[in-house]
């Protein structure tokens, strides 16, 4: 099906020690929430049923950092909270989970398209169990997303998550067509880091304002954009991180991406600042150690300055929107959050 956002194979990144931050800021209610929202993912995927289940739960107990679904909470709880109710909960719980569940999906699918052997230091399920055990691994953890959403029985919010999933599968589509492309705008650029990252976390905050108290059409429209952004944000400075490196710090060699044919934007710019650059061919790389040369002769031309404060720049914008969206300074942890995608790139 579809690729997932290249970001995701750096998760280890997303800015831990924010994240943690806001872990201790939102206090024990928040702690809760994420913690019903772990046990149910873990239970889903458990109850898909040998042998599917076993692949699909290694992938969701390998996890990350929940950044989607922490979105979805935080959303809500910026917006009043969920309804005070058990099923009020539940619903916001299974919103979570159905983001989380969508983004599982689309790593198992990229790590196949990608023919990765490693994901957060396991091995992969094509690299365990072959390609089309992945294939069905990733359709099983994309149709339980929308098997959890449904039974929130909202329109609005399977329309988010339907959304967001078309524009991952756009986003990758558009990818592949550019891949090792000789020219690639950087209007183009932008638009495939809109459909394949900052779709979903749109639909996240999108999510987690549709089950809230206070929540309203008007307000998920306003999240989404926030979220919008800082997912962008997000995708600018992974692919920074895939030039300047170092693999102790992304979990993968310098140049990856570009050895795998993917035009980021600091290579754009590189191209329109270094003459030698402009007709590169990166079909001619081949080895990990020409790609590392490549990440050098970028990082010389001061295009990863340019990426990065293009990056901070539309943080900034998602930040100073914040107080006109929420009121009675509900937006501090929503603030956190995009200080802590700013905080992977330092």
């Amino acid at each position: 099906m579809m690729g997932a956002v290249s970001s995701t194979a750096r998760e280890s990144a997303e800015g831990v020690e924010g994240l943690e931050a806001i872990m201790r800021r939102g206090g024990q209610e928040l702690r809760e929430r994420m913690a019903r929202t772990e046990l149910h993912l873990e239970r889903v995927t458990a109850g898909a049923g040998a042998p599917l289940a076993t692949h699909a739960n290694a992938t969701i107990v390998a996890g990350g950092k929940r950044l989607r679904p922490l979105l979805v909470v935080l959303a809500a709880e910026s917006a009043g909270g969920p309804p005070e109710s058990d099923e009020g909960e539940e619903r916001l719980t299974r919103a979570a989970v159905a983001v989380e569940l969508v983004h599982s999906a689309t790593l198992v699918h990229d790590d196949l398209i990608d023919g990765a052997q490693l994901r957060r230091g396991r091995p992969t399920v094509a690299a365990t169990a072959g390609r089309r055990v992945a294939i069905a691994t990733g359709d099983l953890l994309f149709s339980r997303a929308f098997a959890e959403l449904a039974r929130n029985e909202d329109a609005m919010q399977l329309q988010a998550l339907s959304d967001a999933s078309s524009a991952l599968a756009a986003g990758e589509l558009l990818q592949r067509e550019d891949a090792y492309a000789s020219q690639v705008a950087v209007e183009r650029y932008l638009r495939r880091c809109e459909l394949k990252t900052a779709a979903l976390f749109e639909a996240a905050c999108r999510l987690g304002a549709l089950n809230a108290r206070d929540g309203s059409a008007a307000l998920a429209d306003a999240l989404g954009a926030f979220a919008r952004r800082i997912g962008l944000a997000f995708q600018l400075l992974d692919d920074v991180l895939d030039v300047s490196g170092p693999v102790e710090r992304t979990g993968k060699a310098r140049g990856t991406d570009l050895l795998d044919g993917t035009v980021t934007l600091p290579f754009i710019l590189a191209r329109e600042r270094e003459p030698d650059l402009a007709g590169y061919d990166l079909a001619s790389l081949q080895a990990p150690e020409q790609a590392e040369r490549l990440c050098e002769r970028i990082a010389a031309t001061g295009a990863l300055d340019e990426a990065r404060e293009r990056a901070l720049a539309v943080v900034a914008e998602a930040k100073a929107a914040l107080p006109d969206i929420l009121p009675d300074g509900r937006w501090e942890l929503l603030d956190m959050v995009a200080d802590a995608v700013v905080e992977r790139y330092r």
